[in-house]
């Protein structure tokens, strides 16, 4: 194992406070749903072990997220597997379309805005803002939420799926074109407004620092130097950094974005690098992944389009 690898690993390991729970959202988005979305708890724990994320954790994580209606459970005999739910599945599915692609989607030049027109309490308010927040949204005020292409039928499923559902008759959906977002200012002046691209860029610098020189270390070969289980473990790290990041991420049009926007440098290096970490990450897969009946789940071939090999890597 290269030096950058076992840092990173090592880096993540010394943490004190671990969220277990985004971890294993990472997890089964990256690595389970592609194989029928369901896992035997005891299989996951071998896989989250050499995170050093302890049993105890796990099943608390685990128990956390079926109450949230992430997963839920299918016995099997005095076993069971823990498995994606309708919505919990669907959620996956929006994020991977984000995190997979090879390009950031294209605007349509309308903007997805959400009021707030009826009264919260303000610790009520404050946790709709976070939530928002965390699916891109930036704020005009405080009561006008806005971004440039998301699904906002997926924004009401994911508010209800975070316990927020009862907030959703203070909400208006609303969708503006050009000429109404001229009414109120440039789209320049109301990105200005929005967002805080400061900090973002410099989160996504820091994965750059952080994942650039495992990259350039592993080489671009199709053997590289790192044990299979390194090499899953990486993956779902350097998956789970990236979709946290997505998650503040507005995916703002090129034009709207400063020159040399790190995001894009960020995309790039997590889709190369985890080309690289692929085959050997796939192979740990095959060999700890069981379903509560010891059976080795069948791996739906479709999902090898992640980062498809026809476009072309940068120097």
């Amino acid at each position: 194992m290269t030096l950058s690898v076992k840092q990173r690993l090592d880096e993540f390991r010394r943490q004190k406070r671990v969220q277990a729970g985004s971890l294993i959202i990472s997890a089964f988005g990256d690595a389970v749903m592609p194989r029928g979305g369901r896992i035997w708890l005891g299989s996951l724990i071998r896989l989250l072990e050499p995170l050093q994320l302890n049993e105890r954790l796990i099943r608390t994580s685990v128990f956390r997220l079926a109450k949230e209606e992430w997963l839920r459970t299918e016995s099997v005999g005095r076993r069971a597997n823990y498995v994606l739910t309708h919505s919990g599945k669907r959620r996956f599915e929006e994020a991977s379309r984000h995190i997979y692609a090879t390009h950031a989607p294209s605007w349509d030049r309308c903007w997805r805005l959400i009021l707030l027109i009826g009264e919260l309490p303000p610790r009520e308010r404050d946790k709709l803002k976070r939530a928002l927040f965390w699916q891109g949204f930036g704020a005009l005020g405080n009561e006008c939420f806005v971004h440039p292409g998301t699904d906002l039928e997926a924004v009401s499923e994911a508010l209800a799926t975070d316990g927020l559902g009862d907030y959703l008759g203070s909400l208006m959906p609303l969708l503006a074109g050009e000429s109404h977002a001229g009414a109120w200012a440039s789209h320049a002046e109301l990105v200005t407004r929005a967002w805080d691209l400061e900090e973002l860029g410099k989160a996504y610098t820091g994965f750059v620092a952080t994942y650039g020189p495992i990259r350039d270390a592993l080489g671009g070969g199709p053997r590289v130097p790192i044990e299979d289980e390194d090499a899953f473990l990486l993956r779902l790290l350097l998956i789970h950094d990236y979709r946290r990041l997505l998650l503040r991420d507005p995916e703002l049009p090129d034009v709207l974005l400063p020159q040399d926007w790190p995001g894009q440098k960020a995309r790039q290096l997590c889709r190369e690098l985890y080309r690289r970490v692929a085959e050997a990450s796939e192979r740990h897969l095959d060999q700890v992944l069981r379903l509560a009946d010891g059976s080795v789940p069948w791996r739906d071939p479709s999902y090898d389009r992640r980062f498809p090999e026809d476009v072309a890597e940068a120097s």
